[in-house]
């Protein structure tokens, strides 16, 4: 067995000697263990300790580790609720097949690939034996149909975040219906979905998954503002939504964002051209409007500049002037300009090189100073 050490099975039982040797009460002959009898052997490891150490070692020497023995094999599969096979480069599938029967109290599972392994029966596997799972990414799975989505909705209904970035193959309606089971997701990832991403679908998310915080939609081509609109009415706590290429959106969907979602601190318009300065003076406005949220999250100890926007690209959106855009900025003490802290994108826009947040003209007030006063 290879740990993330590179530690040899020699290596190990060398430790397990030292162990027994200096490690209990009992001096040389065995280690007690809370009156429980003596560690002789690798496989008396008690399970806490067994889970302790399995939590210090890449997932690919856990998987080794559970076939040691019946007692290391029951003692992983029963305490492991994190897994990641992204490691895995050719046999991604197989493996899901052989373990998701026997992990079944994971929690999360992470199956990125740089190139497509998995399958439908394996997502199938999951879902009729991992039915705790809170966090699944599939994300750049493009060899899996609808028939994974409609398993996933029956077998993993615990589900707050569930990333299918990249998985061009899902239809909005497979979509749809998944959003009518999980309906505790929190986070969604959408990207590059440009099927299965649709106002169809986010009608379904809006109406069901109210406890939404992120949602990215990146290039989603279909998603036009009748979408959008419901799910800001329906997710009043989206945080982070990330529009990037939705090329059909238009004000009303900043709009509704603005005015429904009290809590957004993040948000992508990068490409969205049909955004004009009416989108971003909502914005702006929308931090006035919602002053008694604000205040009531200042009293809660936390500083205003913690509420409102601290993220938003508007690269390319070549409508916006740079009133609308400086009152935004203006609005939200967190976006920032200046080399170091950008957080307010406008790459690609050049009438909004004039916008500014405080702290450059704090910059530019010292370089000033500093010429006219240098240092002796």
């Amino acid at each position: 067995m290879v740990g993330r050490e590179g530690l040899r099975t020699e290596e190990l039982d060398l430790c397990f000697d030292k162990l027994m040797v200096f490690g209990g009460s009992g001096g040389i002959g065995g280690t007690k263990m809370g009156g429980a009898g003596m560690i002789t052997e690798w496989k008396d490891i008690p399970m806490e300790l067994l889970l302790r150490i399995v939590s210090l070692v890449d997932d690919r020497t856990v998987i080794v580790a559970s076939g040691v023995c019946s007692g290391w094999r029951d003692a992983i599969c029963w305490g492991l609720t994190q897994l990641s096979l992204s490691w895995c480069k050719n046999n991604m599938n197989n493996m899901v097949l052989s373990l998701a029967p026997k992990f079944t109290k994971l929690q999360t599972l992470i199956l990125r690939q740089d190139k497509p392994q998995l399958q439908d029966s394996a997502v199938e596997v999951i879902a009729s034996y991992c039915h705790e799972l809170q966090d699944l990414d599939l994300s750049k799975s493009f060899k899996l149909s609808d028939s994974s989505l409609f398993a996933v909705a029956h077998g993993c209904q615990n589900l707050t975040k569930l990333n299918i970035s990249g998985c061009s193959a899902f239809s909005d309606t497979a979509l749809a219906y998944l959003a009518t089971f999980c309906r505790k997701l929190k986070y969604l990832n959408l990207c590059g979905c440009v099927k299965a991403a649709s106002d169809k679908a986010l009608k379904a998310i809006g109406d069901n998954c109210n406890e939404l915080q992120s949602l990215n939609l990146g290039w989603c081509e279909k998603v036009g503002d009748a979408g959008i609109m419901r799910l800001a009415y329906g997710c009043p706590d989206l945080r982070a939504v990330d529009l990037c290429g939705c090329v059909l959106i238009t004000d009303d969907s900043v709009i509704a964002l603005a005015n429904n979602c009290l809590h957004l601190r993040s948000l992508g318009l990068y490409y969205c051209q049909n955004i004009t300065d009416r989108a971003m003076y909502s914005l702006a406005h929308s931090r006035v409007n919602n002053k008694h949220e604000i205040w009531k999250s200042v009293k809660k100890n936390m500083r205003e500049e913690e509420e409102g926007l601290i993220n938003l690209n508007i690269s390319q959106c070549t409508a916006l002037t740079p009133p609308a855009v400086q009152a935004v900025c203006d609005s939200f003490p967190a976006l920032h300009t200046c080399p170091g802290r950008h957080s307010l994108i406008i790459s690609g826009c050049l009438s909004l090189t004039s916008v500014h947040c405080p702290c450059s003209g704090v910059q530019a007030h010292r370089a000033a100073n500093a010429l006219l006063h240098p240092a002796h």
